[in-house]
């Protein structure tokens, strides 16, 4: 692209803080969760209630997994190749030490599914009937636990043989098994006209249910248990990597080491059974709001609708997600917009839920995403905002390299650099070396995000506030506990959100916890 000037200004932003137990404060969730424990956690040990589906070979690996979890896991010693002191890497001290919860592997709600049924179901000719019976395989285990049994859940683990990866995605080719007939021909890839369906008089028209789904066994899951409880998706291979090896013996697959899973999973688990999270911002600035748009198309839909959702993001961290009305959104190739009517809608019940919590709308409301606004929806999106509160919409994109900024020295550019093209445009740095970990974890040259300020009600914030914000919402992925992402947490996970959305099963209800859907 063609600069406006010749010399622009380089800035950078310091590493944002998080705030943790005590009052404390550490820039790394592994550091403040180590010395200081969660941020507003229990003020007692507290036992979290788990329920685990698997073969009776993936619920004893969990089992032994979770044994060590709560003992600690220590980092493996380095290799020829790697330094000494790997500041990314860190010990985990034990599940009680590090997040104050706990639970006993003997006493989980161990609900065991066949292997053989799994195995046969996922041979069914048509993927799309072959994932449907896999994930039912599952599914219907909880629901005859929830009508039998007394007790809540807090979240439902799910852990998956081999197979189930290798098959139940959409990508699966499946070749070299033999398959067998289902209901529906191997190539159906939609529902049938309705004359078709009743050719046959034995043919039951609920099969074609399985065609209002992406095949894919995750966000089946994710789905069905959206009105349920939260849940939690691990391979067999992830908890005991040794249990299956190679002809060569070693792991058929390269997982992270032991002590950074248990970090991830972990993290992930106090999320998802506690009521606040584990760290959040420091020096957040009050009244503000944070959302993340995204359009997904509806499958099997004859009218090309799409759907859209947005996800709340507080000053807390947490969020909350909303499904927008499903329409004609999709404008062109890679363009969406709302109607009038469905724009105001979807931003006033956001507002709403804001006002629930602090009694008061907020003063900032941006809104991140990867398109533009038209005036049509953007004009409904001011009307359905209070006088008071400020609308400012944001477009944030990955870049492929049409930009490199480098820096003398072994490392590439420090994480928190921006380049100011104007007082809209800035190039922002979120992936890079980071002085504190002496490393930059990634691949390559490290790829700058493209952010552009589009529009605001009021008065334009400035850029380097809107940059700011977003190397702060790159800390607070409660899905792992890495230093920091290279999105953040508003457009990092707008594509999981809409994949699950669009499912049959998750087409009701209302605002749902945003801890649901990771």
């Amino acid at each position: 692209m063609r600069f406006p000037e010749a010399n622009l200004i380089v800035d950078h932003f310091d590493e944002p803080e998080l705030d943790f137990c005590h009052d404390q404060r550490s820039h790394h969730p592994k550091d403040g969760l180590f010395l200081y424990g969660p941020h507003d956690g229990p003020k007692k040990l507290r036992e979290v209630r788990i329920g685990v589906v698997g073969t009776s070979a993936g619920i004893g690996h969990f089992r032994s997994w979770s044994r060590r979890l709560l003992s600690g896991i220590p980092v493996p010693p380095p290799g020829p190749t790697e330094k000494k002191d790997r500041l990314h890497l860190a010990d985990f001290a034990g599940l009680e030490e590090t997040f104050g919860v706990t639970f006993d592997p003997n006493r989980l709600r161990a609900l065991t599914v066949d292997f053989d049924a799994i195995e046969r179901a996922t041979r069914v000719q048509n993927i799309h009937e072959a994932v449907d019976a896999v994930a039912r395989i599952y599914t219907e285990r909880v629901n005859k636990f929830r009508r039998n049994e007394e007790g809540s859940i807090d979240v439902w683990i799910f852990v998956v043989p081999e197979i189930v990866y290798e098959r139940c995605r959409p990508e699966s080719r499946r070749t070299g098994l033999t398959l067998v007939a289902g209901q529906t021909p191997k190539k159906q890839r939609a529902r049938s006209p309705q004359s078709f369906l009743f050719m046959d008089e034995r043919f039951d028209p609920r099969i074609e249910n399985v065609f209002d789904d992406i095949p894919d066994f995750r966000r089946h899951i994710k789905a069905t248990l959206l009105s349920i409880a939260p849940s939690q998706i691990l391979r067999e291979s992830t908890l005991e990597p040794t249990a299956f090896l190679n002809s060569a013996g070693y792991p058929k697959r390269g997982t992270q080491d032991a002590a950074t899973v248990a970090w991830n999973i972990a993290t992930g688990l106090y999320y998802k059974t506690q009521d606040r999270p584990p760290w959040r911002l420091s020096n957040v600035r009050e009244g503000v709001c944070y959302i993340g748009m995204v359009y997904k198309n509806l499958p099997n839909n004859r009218d090309n609708h799409v759907c859209c959702a947005a996800q709340m993001f507080l000053s807390e961290g947490d969020g909350v997600v909303f499904r927008g009305a499903n329409g004609p959104w999709k404008t062109g190739k890679y363009e969406y917009h709302l109607n009038a009517s469905a724009a105001e809608e979807l931003l006033g019940t956001v507002i709403e839920a804001y006002r629930d919590l602090h009694s008061e709308p907020p003063k900032e409301l941006f809104i991140h995403g990867q398109a533009s606004f038209n005036d049509e929806e953007w004009h409904a999106f001011c009307r359905a905002a209070p006088k008071e509160t400020n609308v400012i919409g944001v477009r944030i994109r990955p870049t492929g390299g049409d930009a490199k900024l480098f820096r003398e020295g072994d490392y590439p550019v420090i994480r928190g650099t921006a380049l100011n093209l104007d007082e809209k445009n800035a190039y922002l740095w979120t992936s890079g070396y980071v002085p504190q970990l002496d490393t930059y974890i990634g691949p390559e040259t490290p790829n700058p995000l493209m952010v552009t300020i589009l529009r605001s009600k009021h008065r334009q914030p400035e850029m380097r506030t809107v940059l700011s914000d977003i190397m702060g919402l790159t800390k607070i992925n409660y899905n792992s506990c890495n230093f920091n992402d290279g999105l953040p947490v508003t457009v990092r996970f707008a594509k999981m959100v809409g994949d699950i959305l669009v499912m049959g099963s998750a087409r009701e209800g209302g605002p749902q916890p945003f801890k649901y859907y990771i």
